[in-house]
């Protein structure tokens, strides 16, 4: 969770930092990759991640009511639209003590194991995870092993579970990098030097999946956390479970070449789209970013975005940061490389930044750009070009400039082209090879190219070619 008014760029300072609370493993040998294992599926991986996408829901703010049983509503026509993964938001109970607003940060919980009374009981979540299900799609929980609200019981139960001042006071998160305050005055640092600690938290993680049957977990903060109580929560979920999903907040190699999680956080890729839009950035960063990534990870994927709860409500919408490039970044964003996220709203579209300590509301009408989200989830379910991390092809660049990027993918007899213009000038391209009857996922039209024809692209034009 990247915590109210904390910008993005500190993340990526935190991310790099090495405390005595994070990266606490050596860098040989998970956090170097083998040449062996990069791009090499194994049973590490379910089998229905391959082609998977993630949509993320906050609950609060979704419909008017705010609950589950209004969200649950909402899941046929995810399912039309092509969601794979919903992803919850803290669905846990918020601490009333030292809370930010009226409603609180659900990142602040106050008890691992319950669910927050104002999105509903135990009994309507049991009934939207089993709804999920029935609609063939998985579900995953926001965790926050980071820190806890000051309600939680562990406060006065177990004061050691937490890190102290000299003096023995309880303490909210400190930035490693200056030991001073986050500003998250919410909640309470734990203290990972606790085992007890440990086991209690894995304890309430293991509840979910074997009681509630949910999915996996997107690990907040996880880059904050140290690497080998991930090694003890990965030993003890995947022997309940074995095809959970692990998604860390965070990018930090160790975390994924460990196989402690299969996916983490674009960041770096995001804010180069963000760039690009700016005109700060283009083709060139993008492929220096892909190729770098290629020698730094030998295990899992990114998942790609334009927006989410943080950016949206602290950084903007995507209109707000990329302007009339939002599209464009997007279709890049998901043919690419990696999987693909989309924030709940983005198919209204959401052009608003929504509340985060008071209720709010997408205000769901006339989804708009869902069908155009649609064609981009359902090519990357046919064509095995544009799946997720080894399941997929890797990219080969055709031709990159100051203005135009033109990769290919290949999987098996699956190809897949993406063309885009990633400035606000119209260009030329001259093709780099001929494409014969390809489908043009966001137009629904076939389209040849031969060898050398020059081809316009509009500002910001883009192309998702697919030969299914």
């Amino acid at each position: 969770m990247k915590h109210y008014f904390i910008l993005s760029i500190f993340f990526l300072a935190l991310m790099s930092c090495k405390t005595d609370k994070t990266n606490t493993k050596s860098d040989s040998p998970t956090s170097q990759p083998n040449p062996q294992q990069v791009n090499k599926a194994d049973d590490f991986y379910p089998s229905w991640l391959k082609n998977a996408n993630i949509y993320e829901v906050n609950i609060r703010q979704y419909t008017k009511e705010g609950t589950f049983n209004a969200f649950a509503d909402h899941l046929p026509r995810l399912k039309k639209m092509g969601v794979d993964i919903l992803w919850l938001m803290p669905i846990y109970p918020i601490s009333k003590s030292k809370r930010k607003g009226t409603l609180g940060s659900y990142y602040a919980v106050s008890d691992y194991a319950k669910v927050n009374p104002e999105f509903g009981t135990l009994e309507d979540f049991q009934a939207m995870v089993d709804s999920i299900h029935a609609h063939n799609m998985k579900v995953i929980l926001d965790f926050v092993p980071n820190h806890t609200g000051w309600d939680h019981t562990w406060i006065t139960d177990h004061p050691e579970y937490y890190t102290q001042d000299k003096d023995g006071n309880i303490i909210d998160p400190q930035d490693p990098s200056t030991g001073e305050s986050w500003g998250w005055t919410d909640v309470a640092d734990l203290n990972f030097d606790n085992q007890d600690m440990r086991k209690a938290m894995i304890d309430d993680l293991t509840y979910w999946i074997t009681d509630e049957g949910i999915d996996g977990y997107r690990m907040d903060v996880a880059h904050n956390v140290p690497d080998d109580f991930w090694d003890q929560v990965s030993d003890a979920l995947f022997k309940v479970k074995k095809d959970i999903f692990m998604l860390a907040e965070a990018e930090a190699p160790v975390l994924r070449n460990s196989k402690n999680f299969h996916a983490d956080y674009g960041w770096e890729f995001h804010h180069i789209l963000n760039s690009i839009a700016k005109g700060e950035a283009g083709p060139k960063e993008v492929k220096a970013w892909y190729d770098k990534n290629q020698t730094t990870y030998s295990s899992g994927f990114h998942m790609q975005f334009t927006s989410n709860h943080d950016e949206n409500s602290w950084n903007g919408t995507t209109k707000e940061r990329m302007g009339v490039a939002h599209k464009a970044l997007a279709a890049l964003a998901f043919s690419m490389d990696g999987m693909p996220l989309i924030y709940g709203g983005q198919e209204e579209p959401l052009e608003k930044r929504l509340e985060f300590f008071e209720k709010d509301n997408i205000g769901f009408k006339s989804y708009a750009e869902a069908d155009w989200y649609s064609r981009l989830l359902h090519a990357k379910h046919r064509n095995s070009a544009f799946w997720n991390g080894p399941f997929g092809g890797e990219v080969e660049f055709l031709h990159v400039d100051e203005q135009m990027l033109v990769f290919k993918r290949q999987k098996g007899k699956f190809i897949a082209y993406g063309l885009f213009n990633l400035t606000d000038k119209e260009t030329t391209l001259e093709m780099p090879e001929t494409i014969e009857r390809f489908t043009n996922v966001l137009k629904k039209k076939v389209v040849s190219f031969k060898t050398g024809e020059t081809v316009t692209m509009p500002a910001w034009g883009h192309m998702v070619l697919s030969s299914f």
